[in-house]
């Protein structure tokens, strides 16, 4: 895949325009005819006439608003999955939750719900949880702005779970078992019955993800550790995926980028490391030390070139520190990594200098071939056994690398037995 300077933290979304689904409305259709905030005026100035609606916005001026949909079926699936009817309009949640119709519409947009307008949509829950948000801000636990990231770091997260679980999961589940069955005669009992078991799945994962994420943490040598810290950063890429798409089958495609994301994500977690995120032909992932980092990248590589389905991987990595935010990294050293994975050969893993050297630091790799000869023969001279080294490094030709000058990436193997 091409790569371009904005390589970490790529599809990261900073801004606050609005999108997805309004609160507690299940689908959504975005279209015009939004609150009135303005004056009326007849033809050449004269008639002029005030209007103004019930519930205006006083947050700000929109021209499109987000209708909540009112199919009958799905009304029923979301009152039963958010265990609530439809209740408020944004100002009246806004203004029982106890809070700012600003800020209200700052969270619910940082959480991807797209603008209604003073549609009446929202429940008790979406009243809760504006509480809940600002109680934190008062407290004085958050920040305005931390409280708005928390909104949006969640948004993203399960917006991305729910479509995946609608997309590839219930769907195909919700095929009709017998013939004159509709899909929506199915739908209803299968989400009642799954809902629940999903949920309490939800909140187990969380709650083991935070508690790793939390030890990682508290285990940082100071404080400014805790938000920049020293990893090894590391890119796989699919060769030659561009030509790909153009020859597979939709469905093919997405078997291909499926099998790919679920074996890397398999691997890296194996080895201890974490995925970062996908990118359809592409996987970002970290690991607190050069040898696990390594040993990830040589694992790829070693099970996708023995699968015949596979195009040729390269990997890049490199070492140093990096910003966390988000749950994405940031930062020279995950530009560097990208570098190196555009100008890798295939099934193969280019490192920078710095992880060459602390590979060698933790003695997973020899400075040079010509040391670990030295060392095997005073070893095989004393008696002793010779060190053991997981992985080779070679060398390769300093070149320029677009926005970083020139590097010396080396070429990573691992060792034979």
């Amino acid at each position: 895949m091409t790569v371009d300077d904005s390589a970490s933290g790529a599809d990261a979304s900073g801004g606050e325009s609005p999108g997805g689904d309004a609160p507690g409305t299940g689908t959504s259709s975005t279209g015009t005819g939004g609150p009135s905030t303005g004056a009326d005026s007849s033809a050449g100035g004269s008639g002029r006439r005030q209007t103004s609606d019930v519930h205006p916005t006083p947050h700000h001026e929109v021209d499109h608003t987000a209708e909540p949909t009112k199919d009958p079926l799905a009304i029923r699936l979301e009152q039963l999955i958010l265990g609530a009817d439809r209740r408020y309009t944004p100002f009246q949640a806004a203004r029982s939750a106890g809070v700012s119709m600003d800020l209200a519409s700052r969270f619910w947009r940082a959480m991807g719900f797209a603008d209604i307008g003073q549609a009446k949509a929202l429940t008790e829950a979406d009243v809760l949880a504006l509480r809940r948000l600002a109680g934190l801000v008062e407290a004085g636990l958050l920040s305005e702005p931390m409280a708005v990231q928390v909104a949006r770091s969640t948004g993203q997260t399960t917006a991305r779970l729910a479509e995946w679980q609608i997309d590839s999961f219930l769907e195909g589940l919700t095929e009709p078992p017998e013939p004159g069955m509709t899909r929506t005669e199915v739908t209803y009992p299968l989400v009642e019955l799954l809902l629940p078991e999903l949920e309490e799945f939800l909140v187990y994962v969380w709650r083991r993800q935070l508690a790793a994420a939390t030890g990682r943490v508290v285990q940082a040598a100071d404080d400014e550790e805790m938000v920049d810290r020293r990893l090894a950063v590391g890119f796989a890429d699919l060769v030659g995926f561009t030509r790909l798409t153009r020859r597979l089958e939709e469905e093919e495609l997405g078997e291909l980028v499926e099998a790919f994301e679920t074996t890397c994500a398999d691997l890296v977690a194996a080895h201890g490391g974490r995925l970062i995120k996908t990118l359809g032909d592409e996987v970002l992932f970290a690991a607190d030390d050069a040898g696990t980092a390594a040993e990830i990248a040589m694992r790829l590589i070693e099970t996708l070139s023995h699968d015949e389905t596979m195009p040729a991987l390269r990997v890049g990595i490199s070492f140093g520190t990096v910003t966390t935010r988000m749950g994405d990294v940031f930062g020279t050293t995950v530009n560097l990594a990208s570098r190196l994975t555009s100008i890798a050969p295939k099934d193969a893993v280019l490192v920078d200098g710095a992880f060459a050297e602390e590979l060698a630091r933790t003695g997973d790799a020899p400075e040079s071939e010509a040391e670990a000869a030295e060392a095997a023969a005073a070893a095989e001279k004393e008696g002793e056994e010779p060190p053991s080294y997981r992985f080779a490094l070679q060398p390769m030709w300093q070149r320029p690398v677009r926005g970083l000058g020139v590097v010396e990436p080396w070429l990573l193997t691992r060792r034979p037995a």
